[in-house]
Formats: structure tokens, C-alpha cells, sequence
């Protein structure tokens, strides 16, 4: 089809002397002779080589050079060889490093021979006048130039009414229903569709009128369907530019790319010079009568519009670079090398592309590679879109159905892992074209040892796929699990995180999660390895003779590991649990293979390696029964004091915020002991060990207010003296009174 071959050429638009080019300007024929050749031979060949209009170069031979000429000089023993026949021995193999300096070579050659031929470009004008005035359309009636407008016209018409006629009905749909990627997508995808049909309905128009007011197959015939077909990839690439970029609408925008509308405007220029140079040089090819005026004029485009390229990518090197970034909210080393790089890679293909476009000029299967070197353009620029696009709307649906319902830990991990899997086929996918397009530029692709080769790299990168994905599982499947970290921050010290929930399974698994990912990636390393032929027999010997060195010299480091999973397999501690060694005390915040981490209530961190714990206690299991005493006066009514403690706890258990957190009820046990100043009482309650502390507190707080209320007084420090003389009054000396925990608390 026309539209496949204009498509095929915009590919390769970078590469303007590709596809085309190749068929205008056929290479170079060096003629190598033996020196004893007949003049009828030279003759014969001469003329043949002359008639294909190629440039002929006579020499003789040189020492251990093979002539041009295979045999002595019979009629059918005449053989021409191309140029870049004498570049390496018809008998050896091209190597990676042959074929690279070929390629040099060729486009060495190759921009001279386009840069030679740009002035030849200034007869094309001279040349269509000449062709368009032979047109059979527009004889009679209406010019052939009249005609074509008028058919365009026809087209952008239909167009522009049927989007007028459709905009009501595609309104409500181009809005999103939020701000969700999903509802962005389907809003997206409306207009993507109305987008479409308009232009359907355009090209539709514009072949329909080319056949009532174009019937003869003439220059302008020919004119308006290449036009109408580069009128196509301009529209593609204009639909796909507003699919992505949303110009106007950022609300529904699937790329968020810094200044869209501004590279939107950069992308309608690059989509209409570019099929407007390739239809010109398609055109030009049927009326010029120099095939160099065709050369020339793709060798003085190719270079503009890769000239305009690099600056499109330079210009959006920080756009690029916070896009890459902005699908990570930690972004990592790796991540950051990447995103800086993105701009300057497409730059650097760019210019390669536009390389092997010259080179193209003088190979003998130019017209591939540059057709090569467009579809790379096209998948550098589609695959992390892709990526990317469908990375985004799984996510957006594993959220949705989480907010629908609670997800699992597995349901978590397989959807995460899919995410994963998706985005990694897609490269996966753009990196087989890779191989496939560029492959044969290195080495023989239909050689026993590269298919062999194919065939092994294939195995490897599907073991490594596998790893990877199960990697990605397992990471997400223990991240599930494993509750996230709080550490209390200064002055929250009364503060109960309800949903750290302390679990065995949530001390162990941050232990396992490092063995079992390290395993992972380690046997998958060694299968790699050994599928590439590397013997990993003496790997594995030096692994285990490494364990056992240091098994050996690191004996506190054995122990610390073997005592860390024996304390597993009891139990004795968990994450979030407050504990005590004799040493050290605070909350259990990290444990790893060989040491935990305890946050003090000051804030200090202390490491303990589980070698060094003789006995622990933990204060955090189960329940915790708080006894604590107070001081009445000698006249105090103690069964009063008692009923008052009791009311006090009855209080306390129907309290909705204090309640639940109770086991046993605040009550007075009774009379602790009698001292001179006071009668010591106790009393005591039982709670969860999380909130002991504050309800403790808080009891204490309102029995103050509960005994005072009630007339029972406290025991006091006050000392009376008496003199010997009743003349002398009674003097008080009251001492001051130490701490007490019993001082009301403050409101």
C-alpha cells in the first residue's frame, strides 16, 4: 500500500537517504583487472556498468588481491564487483569490528556523496513546472491545481463538521470521573476515538473526491495520494501526541510531562515537516530528471530536522528527567543515573539514526537499515510509554479494588508481581526488536552460531526474568506481612500506636526476608552463570570453603547468629515489645540476623547482639498487674477510703476510653502498713502491658479527686512540738513533704 511505504520513509526520516535514497544513487563499482584482459571483455563490461549509471574505477591488482575478473576473459565469465566488496576478502568471515569500520566508511562516503549532491536540489523546482503542466486532470473545466485544493478542502470540511456535529456528544465523556489514572484513561480514550473518526472520515472524503475530480492516473493523481498519505502520519502522530499529552485539558493528561503544551506544539511541527519532506522527495522522484536533485534535497533535510531533534531533546532534558522521576516517590542511585541519561541517549540515537541514514546511501541493503534505524526511533520513544502506561493502570486497579475491600498479603504480592511482570514483558518485547532489527548488522543471523547463540541468550533472559518476577513476589509478599515501622518521637512516649500490633510473625519475617531474597538472587546468579557455560562447580567450593573460614574465625559472629534463632524459635521477644537484659532497656525496634535494636524512652538506640543477652525480660506479654501505695492520715475512715477507691475503678471500667484496656478493675487490697506519720494502703488493677502506664496514671488522678471529695485526708509531714511551759504557745514546724506521685495531675 502507498501509506505503508510513506510510513516506512517517515521511520526513517532521521535517515533521509535511506529507503529513497538508495534506489536514486547506486554505489560506487571499483573494476580490479589482471592486466591480461581482452579489449572485447573490458568492453562488455564497461558498457554494462555504464548503462546502470554507477561511477566506474579501473585498476590493476596488487599483489594477493582478487580481480574483478574471475576467469580468463570469456562472455559469461565477466563479474562486476561492488565496492564494498573490496573492503574484506570474499573468504573471511566480517567480524563485529570489520563491519563497524565498513560502516564508517560507508557513511564517510556517503556524506560527501549527499553533500555533493545538495546543489543539484535547485533544479526540482524547474523540473515539477515542467511535469505538472503535462497533467491530463484539468484540461477542460478546472485546473489540475484547483482540483487538488478542492479536494483537500472537501476533506478538512467533512473533518471540521464532524467534530462540531460530535462535540455534544462526546463532552460528558471527555471529562474524568477523577483524578484517578483509570478514569483519565477512559476519558482519554473518547477522545482518542473522536480524534480518530475525524480523521477517517477526512481520508475517506479525500479518496472519494480524488476519484470524481482526479480520474486520470497523471502527475497530480499521483500528487494528491502520496500527499493524502503523509497527510495520514501527520495525523497519527498528532492524535497520539493529544491521546498522551491532553493540550488544553490537563485534567485528563496520561503523561505528565513539564511544559506538555510546549512539546505538544514541537510535535505538530516534527509531524508536519516530516511527511511534508517525504511526500515532496516521493513526488520529486517521478518528475526529476537528475536522480542527484532527489539526493541533495534529502541530505539538506535530514540534516535540519535531526538538527531539530537534538534540540528537542536537549531543550527537554529536565522535563525528560522529573518524568523518569516522578513514577517513584524514593527515588534510588540506579533511578537517578537513568533519569539523568534519558535525554542524552536520545540524543546520541538521533544522531546515529541520521548516520546510518548517509551510510544507507552505499550499502547494498541500505534501504533496510534505514528503515531499521526509523522503527528504533519509533520504539525508544513508545516502549516506556507503554511501560510506564500500563505500570500505572494496574496500579490504579489494585487501589480501587482495595478500597472496595481489604486485600490480602498474597492478593498484595501477585498484584504487585503482575505489575511487575507487565511492565518487564514490554521491555522485554522492545529489546527483542532491538535484536532482531540490529542483529544482522553484527553477525550472520542465519549462521549455525548465531542461532545457537539466539537460542542461549533466549534461555538466559528467561531465567533471569523468572528471578526477577519472583524476586519482585517475594519482596512484596514480605512487605505486606511486615508491619511498618513507628518509632516513638520525643514527647509521644504516652502515645499507644493501636495499629502496631506486635506478632511473632512480624519479628521473624524482616529476619527471613533478607535470607530468603539473598537466596533467590544468589541461584539464580549461579543458573545464569551456568547457562552461559561459566562452571560453577568451583563457585559453589569456594562459597563453602569461605563459610567455613569464617565460621571458624568469626566465632562471636556464629554465636550471635546461632542465640538470634534460638530467641526466634522461643519467642522470647517481638517487634514493638519493651524488654530488659540486666544491661540495657527499651522498645524492640529492628531485629536482624545478628543483633536487635532497643529504643530507649530517652531516645537512644542501643544494638545488642543476641550473643551477649544472658536473661531478658519482657515486660510487654500478655498483662501487667500494677500495685502502688498510698499515704492516709492516722484518722482516716479506711472502709470509707475503700468504697471510694472501689467507685473510683467502677468509674474508670465504664470510661470508653480507659475501659477496654482493663483486665482486672481498680480495687484497694488493704492495709500495707502503719508508720507514725500515715497508714499506708495498697492498691492495684491488671491492663494490657501497652497501656499500663497511663492507666496508672490516670487512676491515681482520680482517686485524689475521689478521697478529697470524699473528706478522707492524706497522711501529712506536719510535726507538732510542745514547750514545758503552757505560757509558750503551740508552734508548727512542718517539714516539706519529698515527691509525691499522688500530686494532682495538671488539666
Amino acid at each position: 500500500m502507498p501509506i505503508l511505504a510513506v510510513l516506512a520513509a517517515f521511520l526513517s526520516l532521521s535517515a533521509p537517504s535511506g529507503a529513497l535514497a538508495q534506489a536514486k544513487v547506486e554505489p560506487p563499482v571499483t573494476l580490479v583487472l589482471r592486466g591480461d584482459e581482452t579489449p572485447e571483455t573490458l568492453k562488455r563490461m564497461l558498457d554494462a556498468l555504464q548503462a546502470s549509471g554507477r561511477t566506474v574505477t579501473v585498476r590493476i591488482a596488487g599483489p594477493g588481491e582478487t580481480p574483478s575478473v574471475a576467469a580468463p576473459a570469456t562472455p559469461g565469465a565477466v563479474q562486476a564487483a561492488p565496492a564494498q566488496a573490496a573492503h574484506a576478502p570474499a573468504a573471511a568471515e566480517p567480524t563485529a569490528g570489520s563491519r563497524l569500520e565498513t560502516f564508517w566508511d560507508d557513511f564517510t562516503s556517503g556524506f560527501d556523496s549527499g553533500n555533493d549532491a545538495i546543489p543539484a536540489a535547485t533544479t526540482l523546482p524547474e523540473d515539477w513546472r515542467r511535469a505538472w503542466g503535462e497533467n491530463r486532470n484539468g484540461a477542460t473545466g478546472l485546473s489540475a491545481t484547483s482540483r487538488l485544493l478542492l479536494c483537500f478542502a472537501a476533506a478538512v470540511c467533512v473533518g471540521l463538521l464532524f467534530r462540531r456535529l460530535s462535540a455534544g456528544g462526546f463532552a460528558r465523556h471527555l471529562e474524568p470521573a477523577g483524578p484517578a489514572f483509570t478514569p483519565r484513561l477512559v476519558a482519554s480514550l473518547y477522545g482518542l476515538l473522536q480524534d480518530a473518526l475525524m480523521v477517517a472520515l477526512a481520508l475517506g472524503t479525500l479518496r472519494l473526491c480524488s476519484s470524481f475530480l482526479l480520474p486520470e492516473p497523471d502527475l497530480a493523481a499521483r500528487t494528491l495520494r502520496t500527499a493524502g498519505n503523509g497527510a495520514a502520519i501527520s495525523a497519527a502522530y498528532m492524535v497520539l501526541g493529544r491521546f498522551l499529552l491532553s493540550p488544553g485539558a490537563p485534567q485528563r493528561r496520561l503523561l505528565p510531562l513539564p511544559r506538555a503544551e510546549r512539546h505538544f506544539k514541537l510535535l505538530v511541527l516534527y509531524a508536519l515537516a516530516g511527511p511534508f519532506v517525504i511526500t515532496s522527495a516521493m513526488i520529486a522522484d517521478t518528475v526529476a530528471r537528475d536522480r542527484a536533485a532527489v539526493t541533495g534535497f534529502f541530505a539538506a533535510t535530514g540534516i535540519a530536522i535531526t538538527i531539530f531533534k537534538v534540540w528537542w531533546f536537549f531543550d527537554a532534558r529536565h522535563d525528560l528527567k522529573a518524568l523518569v522521576l516522578r513514577y517513584s516517590d524514593n527515588p534510588g542511585t540506579m533511578l537517578r543515573i537513568v533519569a539523568a541519561l534519558t535525554p542524552w541517549l536520545y540524543i546520541a540515537i538521533s544522531i546515529l539514526i541520521w548516520m546510518m541514514g548517509r551510510a544507507a546511501m552505499m550499502m547494498s541493503d541500505g534501504g533496510r537499515w534505514a528503515e531499521a534505524a526509523g522503527l528504533t526511533q519509533i520504539i525508544i520513544v513508545l516502549a516506556p510509554i507503554f511501560a510506564v502506561g500500563i505500570g500505572a493502570l494496574l496500579r490504579c486497579r489494585q487501589a480501587h479494588r482495595a478500597a472496595l475491600s481489604p486485600q490480602t498479603p498474597q492478593q498484595e504480592a501477585i498484584a504487585r508481581t503482575v505489575q511487575a511482570a507487565a511492565t518487564g514483558i514490554i521491555w522485554a518485547g522492545a529489546f527483542y526488536l532491538f535484536a532482531r532489527l540490529w542483529g544482522g548488522f553484527f553477525a550472520d543471523m542465519g549462521s549455525p552460531e548465531f542461532i545457537a547463540f539466539s537460542r542461549q541468550a533466549a534461555s538466559v533472559a528467561l531465567l533471569a526474568f523468572g528471578g526477577w518476577v519472583a524476586l519482585v513476589f517475594l519482596k512484596a509478599f514480605f512487605d505486606a506481612y511486615t508491619p511498618k515501622p513507628t518509632p516513638s518521637l520525643p514527647g509521644d512516649e504516652d502515645v499507644v500506636h493501636e495499629d502496631l500490633v506486635p506478632s511473632r510473625l512480624a519479628t521473624v519475617l524482616p529476619v527471613m526476608r533478607g535470607v530468603v531474597l539473598g537466596a533467590v538472587f544468589g541461584l539464580t546468579g549461579l543458573v545464569v552463570l551456568s547457562r552461559l557455560g561459566v562452571d560453577i562447580g568451583p563457585l559453589l567450593a569456594g562459597f563453602g570453603i569461605l563459610g567455613l573460614a569464617i565460621s571458624f574465625g568469626s566465632q562471636a559472629l556464629v554465636r550471635d547468629i546461632v542465640s538470634g534463632f534460638f530467641f526466634m524459635i522461643e519467642d522470647a521477644f517481638r517487634v514493638g515489645e519493651y524488654v530488659d537484659n540486666g544491661k540495657l532497656k527499651g522498645t524492640v525496634e529492628k531485629i536482624s540476623l545478628r543483633s536487635m535494636q532497643l529504643r530507649h524512652q530517652s531516645g537512644q538506640i542501643h544494638t545488642v547482639p543476641f550473643g551477649q543477652i544472658g536473661a531478658l525480660t519482657n515486660a510487654s506479654r500478655d498483662w501487667a498487674t500494677l500495685k502502688f501505695n498510698i499515704r492516709l492520715d492516722h484518722s482516716a475512715d479506711i472502709e470509707q477510703a475503700r468504697k471510694t477507691i472501689k467507685k473510683t475503678g467502677l468509674a474508670l471500667l465504664e470510661d470508653p476510653e480507659y475501659g477496654p484496656h482493663f483486665i482486672a478493675p481498680l480495687k484497694m487490697q488493704g492495709v500495707a502498713d502503719i508508720t507514725d506519720s500515715a497508714v499506708v494502703i495498697r492498691l492495684k488493677f491488671t491492663a494490657k502491658p501497652a497501656h499500663a502506664s497511663t492507666l496508672q496514671r490516670e487512676a491515681l488522678k482520680r482517686v485524689y479527686r475521689g478521697l478529697n471529695d470524699a473528706h478522707v485526708p492524706f497522711a501529712s509531714n506536719a510535726v507538732t512540738v510542745r514547750g514545758g511551759e503552757e505560757r509558750y504557745a503551740a508552734a508548727a514546724i512542718t517539714a516539706v513533704p519529698p515527691p509525691s506521685p499522688l500530686a494532682p495531675a495538671a488539666s
